[in-house]
């Protein structure tokens, strides 16, 4: 790092966050870059940094908007921006912080990608027909009907893939149409199974039984190994090979954890009380559960703007 001097703010922000924060090397020059682009925007203006003004800081916002910046990059710079001077005034070199009584960026909200339910219902008879198929020879059939099984439990129950993957053999019990999942902070959930992902289950455990590898301590495990469980990785695997199979566009953005979003929006479509989907979930807070009712009523407006004879009053 160049040595600082009192005619470089920049460096000797630079060098105390270094100091102080232990910033690495790498964050250090990404810092460096972001300040240097406030720091020539100011020069062309025959501004130094310690004497920017608030019309200097709103206008410059203004100009990496009109470069068609990403708002990741807008953002990271005007926070870039804002510790520098909170710095400069820490250290009385600055009389005024020119990013002061600017409102943060509101960052628009991210709507999860959703599933529709045919394509939901794609995927997983595509499963199932595989399942069946008993010419792929049974270590493959019972590869097979673990993704049905799978695939049902996620969506009859809207559990996390890590839970999913960590069931223990016991928590789907005989005769049961529901069970006890442990969920983030060691929380324990009652989660409803329909009739189709029970039967998925036993089918897929039962080829397991057949190839000699069902396990004592898995819902889910290796094929091969019973005292191995399915692993996050090889549950993303099996999802995007699916998908594929079953000509869902763009598999790529198909997940285990999109049919945890299609299980609590399609729920929602069809009537359920949020709160009930909070708790199925294992959401500890009810504003993360209403994503669900934005999405929910996205749709909804995009179907009233297209299907509605008034949604448009330009068709005809």
């Amino acid at each position: 790092m160049p040595k600082p001097t009192p005619d470089d703010p920049i460096e000797l922000w630079l060098e105390a966050s270094a100091a102080e924060r232990g910033t690495a090397n790498s964050s250090l020059e990404t810092y460096r870059t972001s300040a240097r682009c406030w720091a020539e925007f100011l020069a062309k203006r025959g501004t130094k940094v310690a004497q920017a003004s608030r019309t200097d800081f709103t206008d410059y916002l203004g100009h990496l908007d009109a470069k068609h910046l990403s708002e990741a990059t807008i953002a990271h710079r005007r926070t870039v921006v804002r510790s520098l001077h909170r710095f400069l005034m820490s250290e009385e070199m600055a009389d005024l912080d020119p990013t002061s009584l600017v409102a943060p960026m509101k960052r628009p909200m991210r709507l999860p990608i959703v599933l529709s339910m045919a394509e939901v219902d794609r995927l997983i008879d595509t499963a199932h027909a595989q399942a069946r198929d008993e010419s792929v020879g049974l270590y493959r059939q019972a590869g097979y009907a673990r993704r049905a099984a799978l695939f049902e439990v996620l969506y009859a129950s809207g559990m996390r893939v890590s839970e999913a993957v960590n069931l223990p053999a016991k928590a789907i019990a005989s005769g049961a149409n529901s069970m006890i999942v442990t969920g983030k902070g060691g929380k324990d959930r009652l989660v409803p199974l329909h009739k189709r992902a029970i039967e998925a289950v036993r089918f897929w455990r039962s080829l397991a039984s057949a190839y000699g590898s069902q396990s004592e301590d898995w819902v889910f495990h290796s094929v091969r190994n019973g005292r191995t469980a399915l692993t996050r990785q090889s549950a993303l695997a099996e999802i995007k090979e699916a998908a594929v199979a079953a000509g869902i566009p763009n598999p790529d953005r198909v997940s285990p954890h999109k049919l945890r979003h299609a299980f609590a929006s399609h729920l929602l479509s069809n009537g359920a009380n949020l709160r009930e989907i909070q708790e199925m979930l294992g959401h500890s807070d009810l504003g993360t559960t209403e994503v669900y009712l934005h999405t929910d009523m996205s749709r909804t407006a995009a179907m009233v703007r297209d299907l509605h004879p008034l949604g448009d009053p330009f068709q005809t």
